[in-house]
């Protein structure tokens, strides 16, 4: 499970150091994709295939489910740690979620975010006084 929050570096050569917290459960090789508000998820490889598989059972007729996968297939990029945990994202990767130097690594239980600190701030900010409101009504059949 993906939690906590993490503020590794961006070096210039574009690579980021994950928690070691998660590297054994990423050390099967992990998928980089684009992901709402302009972050990046970062997928166990076999947790990304079983969410491609999903997704492809959409009908392919269904012109909203085609754009779904294409975007998908065409954003994301298979990556291996290397051995000091880094992975490289890919200039797309960077320059779609304005990653600087500063980053945040989000765990979102079964799949990690990464964002631009200031992105990540101004998101915080922006949605914490609607948390308890947005838990009542996205998950109250849930919780």
């Amino acid at each position: 499970m993906f939690l906590g929050t993490y503020t590794p570096k961006l070096d210039d050569k574009g690579r980021l150091t994950l928690p070691a917290k998660f590297r054994d459960a990423l050390a099967g090789g992990l998928m980089v994709t684009k992901s709402q508000d302009h972050s990046l998820a970062v997928y166990p490889r076999a947790e990304f295939e079983k969410l491609a598989r999903r997704a492809s059972q959409a009908s392919r007729s269904n012109p909203e489910a085609r754009a779904f996968l294409r975007n998908l297939a065409a954003a994301t990029d298979e990556q291996h740690p290397d051995s000091q945990g880094r992975i490289t994202l890919s200039a797309d990767h960077r320059r779609y979620a304005n990653l600087s130097k500063d980053c945040v690594v989000i765990g979102s239980v079964d799949y990690l975010e990464i964002w631009d600190s200031a992105a990540w701030q101004e998101y915080q900010q922006s949605h914490e006084e609607n948390f308890s409101a947005a838990t009542d009504e996205a998950l109250h059949d849930i919780i």
